[in-house]
């Protein structure tokens, strides 16, 4: 179990308080076209401004790779934050993040108010976890709140390296929620647990499979990763995604959950295509039945049923990855039965970051789930047992 201390346990008033966030939204000709990441971050930020500490935000923004580019300037977030807190968000807008505007910004600071530093990411040491720029950062305040879940699997200055220079580091909501849902849930679930993954490749899940088999009642394996496990049974897959490479790991990871007791699920049947788009000839074709020329796009209707009757007992049930390409209607249907099915039971459902959460939420089923997690990465390293660097470096209790 992970015991961090998180927010609740300390008094920041009259201290000056570095919370590191995940403000990394899209922006459009200096707009922000999704808000998600700023809302999610308000009740910590309220919380640090209701006990009275000085509240100093920072967050990367994009990839600017060290260089201060003003398209990548956190300046229109400051903007939007000040409307969503009802109060002043002052911008230091320093190209080396912390430098003279901030100084004084932070030097002029009364109990309860906020500033915003420029995008981490314009000190090249950010991403190297470099020792002077963690200093500065940690020079500006008393205490470190780490909020930002996205960049958790990452060590770098504004998350773990500053760390080491402020004695105080706790996580804040939505790191916490992460902790209790995707690593605690994880671990210690309640049971039946069922896992579902999907997504293009086996390759990128490998760790995740290996590690949820120790953990599962049932493991669910749909999207293009389903391919390659067909295949190495010997069955026709056409033009579907597969690794040659992984066929025998696919064999390997069926054997280990028959020896653990766990049932693997892949899909009965498939929804196949003559090409790769919207419009190409579909239909449905059992196992093994993939004619050369066709691709399989989506599970079909037996596998959808198949895989809803896994989920409707469960009490404890992980989603990383769609079973098919959901960004296009006719191929969308195993993905909505999925999160369908999850969303109909009375369980703990979680779902792990990336396109499943962005395919939730695009289908509408966002609010009928128990958590979904903010960061893809990290939740895809969570579920693979590591310890991330960013939950590590808080506190313990």
């Amino acid at each position: 179990m992970l015991n961090k201390k998180s927010v609740d346990d300390i008094n920041v008033k009259g201290k000056k308080v570095l919370v590191r966030c995940d403000f990394n939204v899209p922006l459009q000709d200096g707009k922000i076209t999704d808000e998600n990441r700023l809302v999610a971050a308000l009740p910590t930020i309220k919380k640090l401004i209701a006990d009275g500490g000085k509240i100093i935000l920072c967050s990367h923004l994009g990839k600017p790779k060290g260089e201060p580019k003003p398209e990548l300037s956190l300046a229109p977030v400051a903007v939007r934050l000040s409307e969503l807190l009802g109060q002043p968000v002052k911008f230091a807008a320093d190209k080396e993040v912390v430098g003279a505007n901030a100084k004084a910004a932070v030097e002029a600071m009364q109990d309860g108010e906020v500033i915003l530093l420029e995008n981490t990411r314009y000190r090249a040491e950010e991403t190297k976890n470099g020792e002077e720029f963690s200093k500065e950062l940690a020079s500006l305040a008393d205490v470190f709140v780490n909020d930002a879940f996205g960049t958790a699997h990452r060590a770098h200055c504004s998350n773990v390296g500053v760390t080491k220079f402020i004695d105080t580091a706790v996580v804040g909501y939505l790191m916490q929620k992460e902790i209790d849902f995707l690593g605690n849930a994880v671990d210690n679930p309640e049971r039946p647990f069922v896992a579902i993954l999907g997504g293009a490749k086996v390759s990128s899940k490998i760790s995740v499979i290996n590690n949820l088999l120790d953990k599962v009642d049932t493991l669910i394996i749909g999207g293009g990763m389903a391919y390659t496990f067909m295949a190495a049974h010997g069955e026709e897959v056409g033009n579907s995604l597969l690794e040659e490479d992984y066929k025998q790991y696919a064999l390997d990871m069926e054997k280990k959950a028959e020896e653990k007791g766990v049932k693997l699920l892949i899909p009965i049947d498939t929804v196949i295509a003559d090409d790769f788009s919207n419009d190409a000839n579909h239909k449905v074709v059992g196992r093994g039945e993939i004619p050369a020329g066709w691709e399989g796009l989506d599970i079909g209707p037996k596998t959808q049923e198949l895989f809803a009757n896994a989920i409707k007992d469960a009490k404890t049930v992980v989603w990383n990855g769609p079973m098919g390409c959901f960004e296009m209607p006719n191929f969308a249907a195993g993905t909505v039965a999925v999160a369908k099915a999850m969303a109909d039971i009375d369980a703990t459902t979680i779902i792990g970051g990336g396109d499943s959460a962005a395919a939730v939420n695009q289908l509408g089923f966002g609010d009928k789930m128990t958590h979904i997690s903010t960061g893809g990465g990290a939740s895809l390293e969570f579920l693979e047992g590591k310890e991330l660097p960013g939950v590590a470096a808080a506190n313990d209790k």
